[in-house]
């Protein structure tokens, strides 16, 4: 596991340690004491994902068009 807190993960960071986790977990070759927190670790990381996702399709979503269709640029979005 990375001693990286969570909170301050990217997305891609986040993500793959999340494949790390899941993939321990699936081999079934952990202890139960330490699936219990890789499964809580796991927890954590895809909240930050679901996170991460929806502040960047926010973000899309603010993209301003012009006239012809064509964007222009992006509104702010409180709290990004």
């Amino acid at each position: 596991m990375s001693e990286t807190p969570v909170s301050e993960m990217s997305f891609e960071q986040a993500m793959a340690e999340l494949e790390r986790v899941v993939g321990q977990l699936e081999r079934g070759d952990v202890p139960l004491e330490d699936s219990i927190k890789l499964y809580e670790r796991g927890a954590e990381l895809k909240a930050r994902c679901e996170t991460r996702l929806k502040e960047a399709e926010e973000k899309v979503a603010k993209i301003t068009l012009d006239p012809n269709g064509q964007p222009r640029g992006t509104t702010p979005v409180e709290g990004l």
